[in-house]
């Protein structure tokens, strides 16, 4: 057989093959040859996405949010030395026999912390927590912009929990105050602060409740509970609405193991502006003072006392010289009522008082013997750092 011959007869068996191949295929898998399903989808435009809302659509990203308020959101570095006690061992008389007398030698070392402030005007303050900046010897303020100053304390108020300071900046970004009389639980707030030291960081979460008090934190406590996640190095941090607006000044956690645990608390916007404009004009927070010591009502004392309910605070002692001496207040005294507010327990009798002027005149609802009695009282001024009401 010739080649020519040869070549013809192998593709006329290979196209055999294939034609049986094709007829086998679509007898028995005639999917094969059927066309494949198709999906489309509907793709967002490339702008920001809403959801519908109440009164108009509202944003479904917080970007803009968080825009507005970032920039006033501060980092703040402390250092301080500490003097650290001797050891026991360097008094052993086998260590100073080996090594020399040390126990007179100081030992000390730079402690550093981290925390975080908000600036709130464009002369430089920025607001933040006490406890960020207590017995810092030296403070430091970095900008989000990049920028970093030294700072000067302006005024402490130990027992908010709150500190101003100021630095020598220009062209400062300054945040907006919101209110928070309409704030309601399941509002939705952004944390916003420098955890752990990584860096600026913003978290999410809602209002879970207000006007938490009794959380042994500060003296005057009325704070917002979030679960927003706040972490060490918050402290002093931003709290703002979906406006980008100020509501509080992120405080404390309350956690187990050191980390959050979707509990978190923050000082009303409110309460910072007002503890603030005080630092500025006077140094230091001024409020009223009873001068009592008071104690809550127990049903034990309720009982003792021969009371029908649990309402008031017991008068456990009187400081001599203050309001509540002159006035006549005596230890055993029922306090029920502080001017035009009822007090229900010691924290509301101090609270009361506190929100008053010095020097104002006011009546004190009072039980003794198990008679209604009013003072006239005188109100004082709260020495600093003093607890007492």
């Amino acid at each position: 057989m010739s080649t020519r011959k040869t070549l013809v007869f192998f593709a006329e068996a290979t196209l055999a093959g294939l034609a049986f191949a094709f007829v086998l295929l679509l007898l028995f898998r005639p999917e094969t040859f059927s066309s494949r399903p198709s999906v489309s989808v509907r793709e967002a435009p490339p702008h920001l996405a809403t959801l519908p809302g109440k009164g108009g659509d509202r944003p479904a990203s917080y970007a803009d949010a968080v825009q507005t308020a970032i920039p006033a959101v501060a980092n703040i570095y402390t250092t301080k030395m500490v003097t650290q006690r001797t050891p026991p061992i360097f008094d052993d008389p086998m260590f100073q026999h080996f090594f020399g007398d040390r126990s007179g030698i100081p030992r000390q070392r730079l402690e550093s912390s981290l925390g975080s402030g908000v600036i709130v005007s464009g002369d430089g303050y920025v607001l933040t927590n006490n406890h960020v900046i207590d017995g810092a010897d030296e403070i430091q303020v970095a900008l989000n912009d990049g920028r970093s100053a030294s700072a000067t304390v302006v005024g402490t108020d130990p027992e908010t929990d709150l500190a101003l300071l100021k630095v020598k900046l220009t062209d400062l970004p300054t945040i907006v105050f919101g209110s928070t009389d309409e704030m309601r639980v399941g509002d939705v707030v952004l944390a916003i602060g420098n955890p752990f030291g990584v860096g600026q960081t913003v978290t999410q979460g809602i209002v879970s409740a207000t006007g938490r008090q009794q959380l042994g934190i500060s003296a005057f406590e009325n704070f917002i509970q979030t679960d927003a996640a706040i972490n060490p190095g918050n402290s002093g941090g931003a709290l703002i609405n979906t406006a980008g607006q100020l509501v509080g000044i992120n405080t404390a956690i309350f956690s187990q193991s050191g980390g959050s645990q979707g509990i978190g608390f923050a000082i009303p916007a409110a309460i910072a502006k007002t503890v603030m404009k005080q630092l500025v004009e006077h140094g230091h927070v001024i409020r009223g003072w009873l001068g009592i010591e008071a104690q809550d009502i127990t049903p034990e004392l309720a009982e003792s006392f021969g009371l029908q309910d649990h309402r008031g605070t017991i008068v456990a002692g009187v400081s001599p010289g203050s309001a509540a001496d002159h006035a006549g207040l005596l230890p055993g005294d029922i306090l029920t009522g502080v001017g035009d507010k009822d007090v229900s327990d010691a924290r509301s009798a101090m609270n009361a008082t506190a929100s008053l002027a010095p020097g104002a005149q006011i009546e004190l609802s009072v039980i003794r013997h198990g008679k209604p009695l009013s003072l006239q009282a005188t109100i004082g001024e709260r020495p600093p750092t003093q607890r007492r009401q």
